[in-house]
């Protein structure tokens, strides 16, 4: 079974923390052609929320490989699977919200929610995946693929 930590390195603002205590945080929204839910973090406080906390089990995690960025879910459906296609428009909206953004192609990783866990002792945007397929893509202005974000 493989392992694999990724890091989120960008600095935050030393007030996000203070000021944000006890309400919900600002994540990205967006919605995706048939209806999809995107949930990308702005910050690595913003990342360890929203894969930790937010993000239910099923729900699908992506986060460029090698460099930081935003950790980015879709929300899972009961009663659908999604196509390659979302899957991958999904993939290239975390390879957006990262270092990658100016890059060609880009790997991200890709897992089922239930697959990321926190490593003890580990800075804020520090995960550990389990089960990660990789995902080769161009970033993706999120504006480009729905007319407005959620």
């Amino acid at each position: 079974m493989a392992r694999r930590r990724t890091e989120d390195e960008r600095p935050e603002d030393p007030g996000d923390v203070s000021r944000n205590r006890g309400r919900p945080r600002d994540f990205l929204h967006y919605r995706l052609p048939g209806d999809w839910e995107v949930i990308a973090g702005r910050s690595a406080a913003d990342n360890d929320e929203l894969s930790l906390r937010v993000a239910r089990p099923d729900d699908w995690w992506f986060h460029v490989k090698g460099m930081s960025g935003s950790h980015v879910i879709l929300r899972a459906e009961q009663d659908r699977e999604p196509d390659r296609g979302t899957l991958e428009a999904a993939a290239g909206i975390a390879a957006f919200h990262s270092k990658a953004r100016q890059g060609g192609i880009v790997p991200v990783s890709c897992t089922r929610a239930r697959f990321v866990t926190k490593p003890r002792g580990a800075s804020r945007g520090t995960v550990e995946i389990r089960k990660e397929t990789t995902m080769k893509v161009r970033p993706v202005d999120p504006t480009d693929l729905a007319a407005d974000p959620a």
